[in-house]
């Protein structure tokens, strides 16, 4: 009889480093920071230990259940965490886990050959900032649990044997009746936690769709795993419930990735080769790449190290970018398609239209990530192994499809004369900011204000709104700039027709800051960047159009937080000497009733409707909308790259049927002024 896939994975696998004392006291060290977050990275992380199991060859099936009160349970049918007792301190191997920092399976290098971190950090972090965390654990026909809170054990270690057929199980072992075939699995692990409203007090719930968007990803990058996700937190309503299952890894990411975009090659090209990164210690990696080309002008590259998301890049990253510009090169060299090396592609020449993901799998004790939240890969030999790897494939692939390799040069060449062009058009508008106020746009109204972080400049729809703005706004720290008409959509053009156009040109002349690959947030003129449009449907197409050219050309602006929507009022509601401004429907009727409450006569309230911001006067402007002490901005932020380049692309690109798909799905969610 074969031993159990547990049997080798004991309390002796477990090693200690030192205590968990310091991350209740800065828990944003440990998990990025304490808002949304840091919130979720905390289901990240459980996820992770399942993954692990897969990857390792344990486990086939990842479970995550969304609870009401805000718990969550993730669930693996691996080999069980292990829960018995530690040789060296005398405790159970779950407990010291669960309740000591730098524990876990993963630093002797025996527990996992391949792993997404170290097991201990996660868990026994999670555990400091959780108000309730129960683990469940099944080997054989033997069930343990133990409940913890912030950080120490609430509950102590109970073991339960299970009869054959049904098992008899402690209060929140009701979870095991959704999965693990009705107990049918040899042996899984249950992980069910509470974040603490002390460390999340301004987040209240998990996100569903940021949730199913990584278990997506996860089951992309992990091909023969089923991942299910289960909320079952609103009990008025039946259980929402997906399951992601994909044979074809990564090759299927990236025609997932495509879907709204018009490939230019037929099947994406794949590599995928094991090789040895260090022979004295046997460490080794398995190199994933794939990618494919398509008609648009954007790229994008994810980049994962044993399925986690590596969204600032790293030596692997690297690696591809420098391996995919030299090969490209070296065969257009070869086939007369470009001549000497002054003449050669630049590697953004060359990724423009691209999509790729490169994904590396290692067994390496040394798994080197910069910051606690694993953003970047610091390995030097994952780059050279990348190098090698991508070279030896895309020179073959090139060689043996000539038309495919021609096609992609041929973009590469269009890219490069934009990209020539774009850069006269980008030096015009440098030099023009780089003579300050001599040189600003006319159009714009300048505040005094010199220091960036206390200014702010009103981007604002309309001739007639932006002279309202002009005589409503405090000229010592707002400036305004008016734009007449619909920018050009710079989904659809590069970079050197979108300088082209007088109005977006204006814009980056007043911010200053440069654009595309010049930008310096250094020079940034102002560190509140508010759009401001009508309430319609026009208006909000504008707004989409400023927003799409923000993420496209100085996205840096999203993501360091200067990009804010100004929210003026729809309705102003008067009742004698009070009013209040209000911005939808509901509001309106809301404060209508209140007045009636207060003894107003419901026929004696005015109800001001504004169709524009050129109907308000500066004064009503500059008191709903501008001042500082009244008003509601609501800031742009990017949580998930990947879906906003897809909605941007959905939105704004030459596919109609997506868009058409994307009307009809949230149609009753517009909110139409007819």
């Amino acid at each position: 009889m074969a031993e159990p896939k547990y049997s080798s994975y004991d309390a002796s696998s477990i090693q200690v480093l030192e205590g968990l004392e310091p991350v209740r006291k800065r828990p944003a060290m440990y998990i990025g920071d304490t808002g949304v977050y840091g919130y979720h990275h905390l289901l990240t992380e459980i996820v992770n230990n399942s993954v692990d199991e897969a990857l390792s060859g344990y486990a086939d099936t990842i479970w995550v259940i969304l609870h009401p009160n805000n718990a969550v349970t993730v669930i693996d049918n691996g080999r069980g965490m292990p829960f018995d007792e530690h040789p060296q301190y005398k405790k159970s191997a779950l407990e010291i886990t669960m309740t000591i920092l730098h524990s876990g399976g993963k630093f002797s290098g025996e527990g996992y050959k391949v792993s997404g971190g170290l097991h201990g950090v996660g868990v026994s972090v999670v555990n400091a900032v959780s108000e309730r965390t129960r683990v469940e654990i099944k080997r054989g026909n033997v069930v343990v649990s133990q409940e913890f809170s912030r950080g120490g054990v609430h509950k102590e270690f109970e073991k339960t044997k299970a009869k054959s057929d049904q098992l008899e199980t402690p209060e929140y072992s009701k979870i095991w009746e959704y999965k693990l075939q009705n107990w049918k699995a040899e042996s899984g692990t249950a992980f069910t936690f509470v974040p603490d409203e002390e460390i999340f007090p301004s987040v209240k719930e998990f996100d569903y769709d940021r949730i199913k968007r990584q278990l997506r990803d996860y089951a992309f990058l992990t091909g023969g795993v089923k991942f299910h996700l289960i909320d079952e937190r609103d009990v008025t309503k039946p259980v929402r419930a997906y399951q992601f299952y994909f044979e074809g890894g990564i090759q299927s990411f990236v025609k997932y990735l495509n879907r709204q975009n018009h490939p230019i090659m037929a099947t994406p090209f794949y590599a995928n080769k094991d090789v040895v990164l260090n022979e004295q210690t046997g460490e080794t990696a398995q190199i994933e790449i794939a990618m494919q080309y398509h008609d648009e002008y954007t790229f994008d590259i994810l980049s994962f190290v044993n399925n986690i998301h590596t969204p600032e890049g790293g030596t692997h990253e690297a690696g591809f970018k420098t391996a995919l510009t030299r090969v490209v090169n070296d065969y257009s060299r070869k086939e007369g398609l470009i001549g000497e090396k002054s003449d050669n592609l630049t590697g953004d020449d060359i990724r423009e239209g691209l999509t790729a993901i490169v994904s590396v799998k290692m067994n390496s004790k040394n798994l080197q990530f910069e910051g606690q939240t694993k953003q970047k890969l610091g390995n030097p030999e994952v780059r050279s192994a990348v190098e090698t790897v991508l070279s030896t494939a895309l020179s073959t692939y090139l060689a043996e499809n000539p038309a495919d390799a021609k096609t992609i040069i041929q973009k590469a060449n269009l890219a490069q004369q934009a990209r020539n062009a774009a850069k006269k058009a980008r030096e015009t508008v440098l030099r023009k900011s780089a003579l300050a106020s001599a040189s600003l746009p006319g159009v714009l109204a300048d505040c005094r204000e010199k220091e960036p972080h206390k200014a702010e400049i009103f981007v604002v729809e309309g001739i007639s709104a932006g002279g309202s703005a002009k005589q409503a706004r405090d000229s010592q720290f707002q400036a305004v700039l008016p734009l007449s008409g619909k920018p050009i959509n710079t989904e659809k053009n590069r970079l050197d027709r979108v300088l082209a156009n007088e109005k977006l040109r204006d814009m980056l002349v007043a911010l200053g800051c440069g654009v595309g690959e010049e930008i310096d947030l250094e020079n940034l003129r102002y560190h509140r960047i508010i759009l401001m449009a009508d309430a319609d449907v026009d208006g909000e197409h504008i707004t989409t159009l400023i927003l799409t050219f923000l993420f496209r050309q100085l996205r840096g602006l999203i993501e360091h937080g200067y990009v804010y929507l100004a929210q003026p009022p729809l309705f102003t509601v008067k009742a004698g000497k009070e009013h209040a401004h209000v911005f939808t429907e509901q509001e309106r009727d809301l404060v209508v009733d209140q007045y009636v409450a207060k003894g107003f006569k419901r026929d004696n309230i005015n109800i001001q409707r504004f169709k524009g911001l050129g109907e308000m006067n500066a004064e009503q402007l500059w008191e709903t909308t501008m001042n500082p002490e009244n008003r509601i901005l609501k800031k742009v932020s990017i949580d998930d790259a990947m879906s906003a380049d897809q909605t941007f692309s959905m939105l704004m690109g030459d596919d109609v049927l997506p868009r058409k798909r994307f009307i009809q799905t949230h149609a009753r969610m517009a909110n139409l002024d007819v």
